[in-house]
């Protein structure tokens, strides 16, 4: 029905006869001379109806906006002065011959000629007309371009692209599953799976050496900004790769996607420990386009009387930093009192904090509720260690390290947007080294990142120290998210079974739950690993979007429902009856 796209249309076309195809995006009536522009997936067109050709400029006069159209007409070159130089195709115009109207419109419930404050809630009840929007087409237009980089680079290098199951058995990868009941087992569930991790590790075993997936996957968790209950994974599995091959293989990869889309080199991505990290930034994924860090204090704060500090100096497993933000003198008291609430979300139970406005008059030059807690010799080496400067603001963490952590973690970050600091667009790296475990709360061990992650000493030194093991696992961060996770895999069963050993899995809960991965490590399973990325934060980053339900065309809410279809529903008694379920009501 069409002979060319609406935003395909160049200078270069001028003096042909085309014919379009698309939604009436804006209409306007000029002088007796109508002009529509006319909207396809690939852009605008502005066609231009005048009198002459009078039953197409009666049928012209008679639409509105989102009609469907079809129009014949010859490109010309737009009257001088008049080139829009915002649009691609604002060169030309298209002199309509032929109109068709092949369905019409109801008044939209948003505008979508327009940038609108609609809520999301109404955006999404109508999603097939926000995508109908060029800004929302754009995005997955774009998010179109990265799978296609991705897999023909993957293709390229020798992966072969292999579906695995959706419905599976739950696994142990960190949040709750999504069940399906067997109506033809009664009493038993499949699960959704929440990665293809074991049946990659499976096809390495079978011999496919080189594997892909862009894979769907499904996890029962509280929602954020960037997690969905669906979410899409570009899933690699390699044999006879270690670590250093897989994380290079796949630099690359990430590097020709932003040169080629965005014209962006991100550089060699710099290598940094898990503790490095932590210590430093009190994030495993830091945001390196920050410059400012945590420094530990708890050595000058063991003596000192004022309980806040000394108790979490004192203790093992506490930890006191501080973190000083450069210009942040001028925050005001109430801008304080806001962080103090920041923090406050992340387990923080207050926010110290001293503002340097003339260090070279001692303690007379700070400003502080805490100075007459902390003695003059120790706020001096504080000063000194921090390298403190006139209009510097210094806060400080001190409670369990974990708290701490997570707490000034996210407080440098926001800091250094509020006060724009932010140096670079783009800062990449690797996180390495992870610890293998972390306890559970219970006296036990969970896997930090899951079972089947290799650890970097022998089964006997796992075993006797379990703190202190190290995994050969890696994460790819960009600008403080992470992109991607993987890790050298276990293909020898005698590790294998002293990780589960640490974890605390009996025998009958091992036969039962691995008894097949076991299985195959006994029949020559090769070394391998790989990584996972996830596809929507990629792209979420890449077009510098708050959101992944931006990049995803139907995404589910915060509550993981959608409003467009109701899902989830309840379903008649009738199915309940074949699947031998039976609601119990909550009272």
């Amino acid at each position: 029905m069409r002979s060319h796209y609406c935003g395909d249309l160049r200078a270069s076309h001028i003096g042909e006869e085309v014919k379009l195809c698309g939604w009436v995006h804006r209409r306007r009536d000029h002088g007796g001379v109508i002009f529509l522009d006319v909207r396809d997936r690939e852009g605008i067109a502005q066609v231009v109806f005048d009198p002459d050709e009078q039953a197409a400029f009666k049928l012209a006069d008679k639409v509105r906006s989102e009609y469907v159209i079809s129009i014949v007409g010859k490109v010309r070159a737009r009257p001088e002065g008049s080139s829009n130089p915002d649009m691609a195709t604002g060169e030309i115009e298209v002199l309509g011959k032929q109109i068709e109207i092949l369905n019409q419109a109801e008044t939209p419930p948003f505008p979508l000629d327009e940038y609108s404050a609609v809520g999301e809630d109404v955006r999404l009840k109508y999603r097939f007309l926000d995508l109908r929007r060029p800004e929302m087409q754009n995005k997955l237009r774009f998010r179109s371009k990265v799978t296609s980089i991705i897999r023909n680079f993957l293709d390229e290098n020798g992966f072969l692209d292999i579906e695995t199951p959706i419905l599976t058995r739950a696994t142990p990868e960190g949040a709750r599953d999504y069940l399906v009941p067997s109506r033809v087992h009664p009493g038993s569930f499949y699960a959704l799976p929440q990665s293809p991790q074991l049946f990659k590790q499976l096809l390495m075993v079978s011999g496919f050496d080189r594997y892909y997936q862009i894979a769907k996957c499904f996890r029962d968790e509280d929602l954020r900004a960037d997690r969905q209950p669906e979410f899409t994974q570009i899933d690699i599995e390699t044999s006879f790769m270690n670590e250093e091959d897989i994380m290079s293989m796949t630099e690359k990869m990430v590097r020709q996607l932003f040169s080629n889309l965005l014209d962006i080199d991100l550089g060699e991505f710099p290598r940094m420990t898990y503790a490095e990290a932590m210590e430093r930034f009190g994030s495993d994924r830091p945001d390196l386009r920050i410059p400012l860090e945590l420094t530990s204090i708890d050595d000058l704060m063991q003596s000192v009387e004022f309980k806040v500090f000394n108790g979490p100096a004192n203790d093992p497993k506490g930890r006191v930093v501080a973190l000083k933000a450069p210009g942040g003198a001028s925050l005001s008291r109430k801008q304080i009192d806001d962080y103090g609430k920041y923090v406050s979300i992340y387990g923080a139970k207050g926010l110290a904090w001293i503002k340097v406005n003339a260090i070279n008059d001692g303690i007379n030059g700070l400003q502080s509720p805490i100075l007459k807690f902390i003695p003059e010799e120790t706020i001096q080496a504080l000063m000194k260690r921090l390298d403190a400067k006139d209009g510097d603001i210094i806060f400080f963490g001190a409670d369990k390290a974990k708290v701490v952590n997570e707490s000034i973690g996210a407080l440098r970050v926001k800091l250094g947007e509020d006060l724009n600091l932010i140096e670079r667009p783009w800062a990449p790296l690797w996180v390495i080294d992870f610890p293998m475990f972390e306890e559970n709360g219970k006296g036990g061990w969970t896997a930090l990142h899951h079972p089947f992650t290799s650890p970097a000493c022998s089964p006997e030194a796992l075993k006797a120290n379990p703190d202190t093991a190290l995994s050969r696992a890696y994460d790819m961060v960009l600008n403080g998210t992470e992109l991607g996770g993987g890790s050298i895999r276990i293909h020898d069963q005698q590790m294998q079974e002293s990780v589960f050993e640490v974890l605390g899995l009996g025998e009958e809960e091992l036969k039962d739950k691995f008894g097949f991965l076991l299985d195959a490590l006994k029949y020559g399973c090769p070394p391998h690993g790989g990584l996972a990325f996830g596809l929507d934060r990629l792209v979420m980053l890449m077009t510098e979007t708050s959101s992944i339900r931006e990049v995803i065309a139907f995404p589910k809410t915060q509550t993981a429902s959608c409003v467009m279809t109701q899902a989830p529903s309840e379903v008649d008694t009738q199915q309940l009856h074949e699947l031998n379920i039976r609601i119990r009501k909550h009272i």
